[in-house]
């Protein structure tokens, strides 16, 4: 069985190590003790944790057949005469984008403006997490 400490929880999830100890003591994220006694996370509970968080990550959801959807910050619009290239920073992931320079100008993306990458595909390739400290991902 898979757990994870603290640290190792907060980066999966994007958030600080306070954040997630907030969560273990308002009972929202269980968590138990290892031999040494450092708080830890079921794989399962943290897996189960993540997608009752993200079952509705914005208010357009419910629009659209795509369910892959990261809000974040756009750090970089490099724009020629007919494409254009989107850099989003939707928490610890970031996400480029090519599409037209006109619909760039149309949606007004700037350094610094909020936007979601709404991603649908039917190839993901998926691999393997190298595992820390010598345990199973």
């Amino acid at each position: 069985m898979t757990e994870f400490r603290i640290g190792e929880a907060a980066e999966l999830l994007g958030v600080s190590a306070d954040t997630v100890r907030r969560w273990i003591d308002a009972g929202r994220l269980p968590a138990g003790r290892d031999e040494a006694g450092h708080r830890t996370i079921d794989g399962v509970e943290l897996a189960a944790f993540v997608r009752a968080k993200g079952n509705d990550p914005d208010d357009r959801a419910d629009e659209s057949s795509a369910r892959n959807r990261l809000r974040g910050i756009v750090t970089a619009v490099v724009k020629d005469t007919v494409m254009a290239q989107v850099d989003i920073q939707a928490g610890p992931f970031r996400v480029v984008s090519l599409m037209s320079r006109e619909a760039v100008d149309e949606l007004d993306l700037q350094v610094g403006s909020i936007a979601v990458a709404v991603i649908k595909s039917t190839t993901v390739v998926v691999e393997r997490a190298v595992a820390h400290r010598g345990r199973p991902s």
